[in-house]
């Protein structure tokens, strides 16, 4: 990914939480040289000094065949993004994209039905626990859980290289950088308001 210096993030602990914000992300491999993608919700965890990425996907979906033959796979994480107008510029200028975006790169493998089973097991504990009525691996039936792990496939990806792009009106100045996010807090659309909200933060924690 092409990042220039001002937007590049190396804070492993900054990249661990975007991606645990915005974990639905795009996973990419190739097929005799066709780049094929999937977009499936994916989970960060650690082991030792190692991170690893897990996810499953549909039995049916010939992606995860395509692990033994990519030496390396990428997931791309993308946060709020909007356009920026130089009309909230306080001199003339060009219009841009603000956003915020995560490679990883890695290697592929395919998990255990027992090491799958316990990647669900997180995976629901996270998305329902704090719900009215959640439903977690415990309340399902032991036979409707084994049919349906018969249709999915379990994987975990070894992170070999990480790439973070934060482009958040870094080079601005201060009058200028503060109008962007008044300006984005007043659109109607719901990712420039997100990203309002990131960029405020940023300001804040200086």
């Amino acid at each position: 990914m092409y990042i220039p210096k001002y937007y590049k993030v190396t804070d492993i602990d900054e990249i661990r939480e975007f991606i645990e914000k915005n974990s639905f992300g795009t996973l990419v491999t190739t097929k005799q040289g066709k780049p094929i993608a999937t977009h499936i919700p994916l989970e960060l965890r650690k082991n030792g000094d190692d991170f690893y990425i897990t996810g499953h996907m549909a039995y049916g979906n010939p992606q995860w065949k395509t692990f033994e033959t990519c030496e390396s796979v990428l997931v791309m994480y993308q946060g709020p993004h909007a356009y920026i107008s130089s009309s909230w510029y306080g001199h003339e200028n060009v219009p841009t994209w603000n956003y915020q975006a995560v490679h990883v790169y890695g290697s592929a493998s395919i998990l255990s039905q027992e090491e799958l089973k316990e990647d669900l097991k997180l995976l629901l504990q996270k998305y329902e626990n704090h719900r009215d009525n959640p439903i977690l691996w415990e309340k399902l039936s032991p036979q409707f859980l084994e049919d349906e792990i018969k249709g999915i496939v379990g994987f975990k990806i070894k992170v070999q290289e990480i790439q973070a792009a934060y482009k958040l009106s870094q080079t601005r100045n201060e009058a200028d950088y503060q109008n962007i996010v008044h300006k984005l807090s007043e659109e109607e659309d719901a990712n420039a308001k997100e990203l309002a909200k990131v960029m405020n933060k940023r300001m804040t924690e200086k």
